[in-house]
């Protein structure tokens, strides 16, 4: 589906309700095209899980239940519904094949609305369960660096240094290196992620600019709300992905039971959670 006005054009996949392409009014392609040489996604959304469980498997009311990094709801086909021109509406409802791999009932919508210059993106779950539901959620949009990734930097709203969690296996560890930024500014190099991703847990900042140092040119990823944040490129890679989540991946020394697993959030039944961010343009 195409969502457009003046300043963007969108379009969106039924298939994982993930963002295909964002241009702007410029004319630029701002999201990775999913070059499988690299990575073969753009946006997806991660839910029930953020990262992945030890051992691929959770434990809850002494059942195991095995999932893929980053859960199954970018595997899954959601229905749309069109709102307007500028809005649209995902939705995913728990079934029988979702009970198999995660035990409760839920509705996780996903809306995407145009408002000027800003793309803006929010997740709502609802509890459909007679019981306590236990998730995580979090969005991975890759954006595009024009083939060369040493042009870009971020610059942070409120932050001087990062703290970042280092990575075993794709799960969390107790050492942590600190990057000291240059005027809250974090130059952009392959090397920053030769040992996987930049897992911030004590991020204070609630935007982050993209600036391409040549031109100028720019973007803002605003986030409100997620304790969680990622910062990654595959190899070598032409892109970066800026990623607030709601949930992280589990530590090395984490017992898989999904109720103690650290960032979870709990939702009561017949309640519902939501979070927002977006994308702004010049």
């Amino acid at each position: 589906m195409i969502l457009q006005n003046d300043y963007l054009k969108v379009d969106i996949a039924a298939l994982g309700a993930e963002l295909k392409s964002i241009i702007s009014y410029k004319g630029t392609e701002l999201l990775w095209q999913g070059n499988p040489l690299y990575w073969s996604k753009t946006s997806p959304v991660l839910f029930p899980i953020v990262g992945g469980l030890k051992n691929n498997y959770f434990e809850y009311k002494n059942e195991k239940y095995s999932l893929d990094r980053h859960g199954f709801a970018r595997d899954c086909v959601f229905q749309e519904e069109c709102i307007s021109k500028n809005k649209s509406v995902y939705t995913l409802e728990s079934n029988a094949e979702t009970l198999k791999k995660y035990p409760f009932d839920f509705v996780l919508q996903i809306t995407y609305e145009l408002i000027e210059k800003q793309l803006k993106c929010t997740y709502t779950v609802e509890n459909t369960s007679n019981e306590t539901m236990f998730f995580s959620i979090g969005a991975h949009p890759a954006f595009d660096l024009q083939g060369n990734m040493t042009n870009y930097e971020l610059l942070f709203s409120g932050d001087a240094t990062l703290v970042c969690n280092t990575l075993q296996d794709g799960l969390i560890t107790d050492k942590v290196k600190t990057i000291d930024l240059d005027d809250q500014k974090l130059a952009l190099k392959p090397e920053l992620f030769k040992e996987d991703a930049l897992v911030l847990k004590n991020l204070k900042s609630n935007e982050i600019v993209l600036r391409n140092k040549s031109t100028l040119e720019q973007l803002a990823f605003s986030f409100e709300n997620f304790p969680y944040f990622g910062i990654w490129a595959a190899k070598n890679a032409p892109f970066i992905c800026l990623e607030p989540w709601c949930g992280i991946a589990d530590t090395i020394n984490h017992m898989n039971n999904l109720d103690k697993k650290e960032g979870i959030n709990e939702l009561a039944p017949s309640e519902s959670f939501k979070r927002s961010w977006g994308i702004t343009i010049e």
